[in-house]
């Protein structure tokens, strides 16, 4: 049953519609749902469908087409901060008794859930509300900056009642060099039902840009379109990719651009690739000092494959590059084999997969193996025959590395198994697995803070192994916008294969005595035993160091097992 039929059932039951009506709104909107027809009927209001919808999954509704109730909300907005309404996208309804009621517009956002009681040191009830509502009220209490979000310009204003070209290419100028000057990674365009939301997410963390007139929106497509010299004005049906080079303020901006077609209109991501990326060096990703050791050591062995894991976003490219930059000499030869080739590497040879003519990983990279080698570096082992190329050359005399999207490292060994290389293969070619995570970096303006003996039980921390150390919390200054953050840093989990863990993964897989079979977890208890730090003790580190904050680390590790 479909989540509209499980909402239509609830509105049945609670004689809020009957069948008779249900039978004749489907007769007249052919096409549609049943839910969607009796809203399009007038048998129903939004507002019932979302109070259906939290009863489904047994939260309290919360209202907030109902004045008195807004009107307190705004009173309250001090009671979240705004970064975390903003990055869990919460609204502060009502104080209780005991904390605080939360609006939420996402019912399976387990991660608010978890971490916003947390956070917000207090109880925290959620109900649920109209999603559209919630974005909306969100901009306006919680915007990322009020100057950002000020009425604009007269010209600004005029831009949106015309299609004057001038007017289109001089916001989207305006919104580039904002996310330039803001250390923007990526700019979303979203259409939704009130306008066209652009936000920039800055340090991983999404936050609002501006909600422009819905009457711009082709018109901001369309010249984003034009900018890329390659997409179809016209095509508005499929997805379509291609880049943007450009000036902004007098310095070169790469921008890659992803278009995809949604119910309300094309919605546009754009990465903004950091030339800057290519002079990162390993110091430079945040590594603690015995890792960098020993990761640089690993990058400069003659063969065996090295694996970065981690979800997208947590910054596996960049690690490669590094990797490649302290490795690249005129004594090795080092090719790549991307999906797309995000940055230009001198003396780097690259090559571009292209699916649709046939350019695969697994096609490149039996053809590079005839160009002699010493490095090779892969986006990513999607699949067997890629893992298998790759792993041949590995015992041939090549360093591969490569990136693959577990959770944490030892999955990893798991991972390929599953898609069927033989665990003696694995065993015998893999070096080390790294999982890896990115979080905020503390500016500056931090200032010292003091555990209360309440966290340092919830962390389930050692009074007597903090000793001395001295921990930071965000201030906030005009240099970080004010969230007290700036710029991230990778925590890290390094799994290492000696002889006893390659005689452990070959007992993995499904042959032999299933006694005798060895699991993920298993290995995961003996190289915790032979000392690999996991994600979270990693990130830990770095709190001790005065980098990071407790928040931080908890909240890019909360599947992080011990």
């Amino acid at each position: 049953m479909s989540e509209d039929d499980e909402i239509l059932q609830i509105l049945l039951d609670q004689y809020l519609v009957t069948q008779e009506q249900v039978d004749q709104a489907a007769e007249n909107h052919s096409g549609h749902s049943k839910l969607e027809a009796l809203l399009l009927d007038g048998v129903i209001e939004p507002r019932d469908k979302h109070k259906a919808k939290a009863a489904k999954e047994g939260l309290s509704f919360a209202d907030l087409t109902d004045a008195a109730t807004v009107e307190k909300l705004r009173s309250l907005h001090t009671e979240v901060p705004g970064e975390i309404a903003r990055r869990h996208r919460i609204l502060p309804l009502q104080q209780t008794d005991h904390g605080l009621q939360v609006a939420i517009g996402d019912a399976l956002n387990f991660d608010a859930f978890d971490s916003v009681p947390f956070l917000l040191k207090k109880e925290v009830e959620f109900l649920y509300a109209d999603p559209e509502l919630v974005e909306t009220l969100l901009a306006e209490i919680f915007p990322l900056q009020d100057s950002l979000l000020a009425a604009g310009t007269e010209e600004e204003k005029e831009s949106g009642t015309s299609d004057d070209d001038a007017s289109v290419i001089k916001l989207v100028q305006e919104f580039l060099e904002k996310a330039q000057e803001m250390r923007a990674s990526d700019i979303h365009l979203e259409p939704v039902e009130e306008g066209f939301r652009v936000r920039f997410r800055i340090d991983g963390e999404l936050e609002l840009f501006r909600l422009l007139p819905k009457m711009l929106q082709s018109a901001v497509i369309s010249r984003l379109k034009i900018m890329t010299e390659t997409m179809s004005i016209d095509e508005k049906r499929v997805p379509q990719d291609g880049r943007i080079q450009c000036k902004v303020r007098g310095k070169d901006l790469d921008l890659r651009v992803s278009t995809v077609p949604t119910s309300q209109g094309e919605s546009i991501v754009m990465r903004l690739l950091d030339q800057s990326t290519l002079s990162i060096t390993l110091p430079d990703l945040g590594f603690m000092s015995d890792d960098q050791e020993y990761f640089r050591g690993l990058i400069k062995m003659a063969d065996g494959i090295i694996l970065v894991t981690g979800p997208t976003g947590s910054g596996k490219t960049t690690t490669l590059y590094a990797c490649l930059s302290e490795i690249n000499n005129e004594s090795r030869k080092i090719i790549t084999v991307e999906d797309p080739i995000e940055y230009v590497m001198p003396g780097v040879n690259q090559v571009h997969v292209k699916a649709d003519i046939g350019m695969t990983f697994a096609r490149a990279l039996r053809s590079i193996l005839r160009q002699a080698p010493n490095v090779i570096m892969i986006g990513e082992i999607r699949d067997l025959e890629t893992a298998g190329i790759a792993i041949n050359a590995s015992l041939t005399g090549h360093l591969v590395l490569s990136t693959l999207h577990t959770n944490d490292a030892p999955s990893a060994i798991a991972r390929l198994i599953d898609i069927g290389v033989k665990p003696f293969l694995v065993s015998s070619a893999v070096r080390a697995v790294m999982a890896q995570r990115l979080c905020r970096k503390l500016c500056a303006c931090k200032e010292p803070a003091t555990l209360t003996e309440a966290e340092i039980a919830t962390l389930r921390l050692d009074p007597e192994q903090l000793g001395s150390a001295t921990f930071y919390k965000p201030k906030g200054c005009e240099r970080c916008r004010f969230t007290g953050y700036r710029g991230r840093l990778g925590i890290f989990e390094i799994f290492k294969v000696d002889d006893e863990m390659r005689q452990m993964i070959n007992r993995m897989g499904d042959g032999g005595d299933r006694s005798e079979q060895v699991s993920t977890v298993q290995l995961r208890k003996r190289a915790r035993e032979q000392g690999m730090r996991t994600l979270r003790e990693d990130g830990f580190q770095k709190v001790f160091a005065g980098l990071t904050t407790f928040d931080e680390v908890l909240a890019v590790t909360m599947g992080d097992s011990e």
